[in-house]
């Protein structure tokens, strides 16, 4: 929960107007008022004989009575948003969020029945704003100079009370929030993401791969970006600045973003600190996924053990790391990498000075280069041999946030936990995607074959997955079926059935892959590796389907589409150039 206090102003129905107003791109849904200073106020709104300009006036009124000189921007406004990830939260819930900050703002204390006149209006679901007056009852001015401190402290109460996300105000490690502008400019333009976004996650991909300023700016180059140089007189760079193509402002110039605009550690200066350390000699090697795993847990044991600085360090090279194997790693499990290098984003930036010459620091920098150099050209989608380096990803990630915690970095820890669960998902999506691999499907006609092989189902319908479960695992049936993710796991076996196999042998068939005592939670484990089963099934009859070419072998990698001789290849398409086709030519 972030409270942003704007600046002061002179015009109360103006601001009013606007906030019971379409917006500027009719983005206010439903305006309407969540709480006043006085609970007989009447809502403009749900009111046809109280106005706007009513409501303003008596706003107002305090400072028309003052004696003596008024202040000369006497309006106070501040609005209360929620990350997009939150809960929505109800009417009478943002009324508290309210008159809790108006209480510590000292806009008009809890206890005190001469404080100023205030009202709160919700006109989105993620936020409020509170429109204050600054004039007292009594004819005295309150005392706000303590006031954004003191409502970021009653927000992280909030945040605990609502269990909402909770935020640490001023640590210096959070990266920019996307304006509503820019929210508003993507979905304009048939966007999934802000071009802040976009280009933050380009930065950091090229420069956790990059080992010199020279490797960084083409990566950014070949990303599809534009770039642009701040050279000193020297002819020294001293930083940058990036563009997603076709994203111009309204004079039609391109909307640069420097790198400390995007995120703390994207300044040109903390990213030349990822190769200012010893160079890396590590050859490309056939083996690259074991060689990476086996550097990755040598790493783990060697996190934060040469103090504050280091583990600042060695946990900004993590989060390279995770970024790069995003990027890599096989294409079946590529969206929950994603979310956890986004999500280790956070975990990767201390509230400490960082060194990088610490040992962890180095191992991670070498595994970076092995998958950066060597995956694409040796086993890029091989998840057979990517399991084992995920594992060790998992290990690394659970050392991190134990070494957060110890620092007491709670928001930190907090995110490394989220992380450490979406990469403990893509490993067991793996798994099933491997048990897939390996069982050849056989046709609906042949009969059931004896064991934990792959055959189809012997009767339409939806069968008793209560009673598949108690067959294929019968260990664990019990815990299973009293576990929450039982309903996810009897959508995903009826799912299994449907597309013809039989439930039963490959629930058994995943569940005999790797053990699964150790889980918290069986069912949910069990949900994973169905969805890697369906997602090689998916693709192995889609590649069928559209007659192209799978990829290699041990892989599920990007389908190559056989195309005719001669043929020429469509043309790349830039990020955002999609939003400059024009309008179709009539015949």
């Amino acid at each position: 929960m972030i409270p942003k206090e704007a600046r002061p102003g002179d015009d109360t129905a103006g601001l009013l107007f606007y906030l019971y107003g379409p917006g500027k791109r009719d983005e206010h849904v439903d305006p309407h008022m969540v709480a006043a200073w006085d609970v007989a106020v009447p809502d403009p709104a749900r009111s046809d004989e109280f106005s706007i300009p009513d409501l303003a006036l008596l706003l107002d009124a305090p400072v028309h009575a003052l004696r003596g000189k008024r202040p000369p921007l006497h309006v106070f406004h501040v609005a209360v948003r929620n990350p997009p990830e939150d809960r929505r939260l109800t009417d009478e819930e943002w009324a508290r969020v309210a008159r809790q900050m108006m209480h510590a703002s000292g806009i008009a204390p809890h206890t005190d029945d001469q404080g100023c006149r205030w009202v709160a209006v919700r006109h989105a679901d993620d936020h409020i704003h509170i429109v204050a007056t600054r004039a007292r009852e009594d004819g005295r001015q309150p005392d706000t100079s303590w006031s954004r401190l003191r409502m970021q402290e009653a927000a992280r109460g909030f945040e605990v009370e609502f269990g909402l996300r909770r935020l640490t105000h001023a640590d210096g490690t959070a990266s920019r929030w996307r304006k509503p502008g820019e929210a508003e400019k993507a979905a304009r333009r048939g966007l999934s993401e802000s071009a802040r976004e976009t280009l933050q996650r380009a930065v950091r991909e090229a420069a956790a791969a990059a080992v010199s300023d020279a490797d960084f700016f083409e990566r950014l180059a070949a990303a599809g970006l534009r770039v642009k140089q701040r050279i000193a007189p020297d002819g020294n760079v001293t930083g940058y600045s990036v563009a997603l193509p076709g994203d111009r402002n309204r004079e039609q110039k391109p909307v640069w973003f420097p790198g400390t605009r995007l995120a703390p550690d994207l300044s040109l200066p903390r990213v030349r600190e990822r190769w200012n350390g010893p160079p890396v000699n590590t050859q490309p090697s056939a083996d690259v996924w074991r060689v990476a795993a086996e550097k990755v847990r040598a790493a783990a044991d060697q996190l934060g053990v040469g103090g504050l600085h280091q583990g600042a360090g060695d946990v900004a090279a993590l989060g390279d790391l995770i970024v790069v194997a995003a990027t890599v790693s096989p294409y079946l499990v590529r969206s929950q990498m994603r979310k956890a290098a986004y999500e280790f984003e956070r975990a990767s930036r201390a509230p400490a000075a960082r060194e990088m010459e610490g040992q962890a620091r180095e191992l991670y920098r070498e595994s970076i280069y092995v998958l950066s150099r060597s995956v694409s050209a040796v086993g890029r989608n091989d998840t057979v041999a990517a399991l084992g380096f995920l594992l060790a990803l998992v290990t690394a990630v659970e050392a991190s946030r134990c070494w957060h915690q110890a620092q007491e970095h709670r928001v930190q820890a907090e995110a490394a936990g989220r992380a450490g669960r979406l990469l403990h998902e893509a490993v067991e999506v793996t798994v099933g995607v491997n048990a897939a691999r390996e069982c050849r499907p056989s046709s609906k006609r042949t009969a059931a074959r004896a064991g934990t092989g792959c055959r189809a189902a012997t009767s339409p319908g939806i069968r008793p997955m209560a009673g598949t479960v108690q067959e294929a695992v019968p260990e664990h049936a019990r815990e299973i079926l009293a576990d929450p993710a039982w309903p996810a796991l009897r959508a995903r076996l009826a799912e299994v059935e449907k597309a013809g196999d039989d439930p039963g042998d490959v629930l058994a068939t995943v569940a005999a892959r790797r053990e699964v005592d150790s889980a918290d939670s069986v069912a949910e484990v069990l949900v994973w590796r169905l969805d890697g089963w369906q997602r090689q099934r998916s693709s192995a009859v889609a590649a069928s389907d559209s007659g192209t070419t799978a990829a290699p072998a041990g892989g599920a990698g990007r389908t190559v589409p056989t195309r005719k001789q001669g043929a020429s290849s469509p043309t790349r398409r830039l990020p955002g150039e999609e939003q400059r086709k024009g309008p179709k030519r009539g015949r």
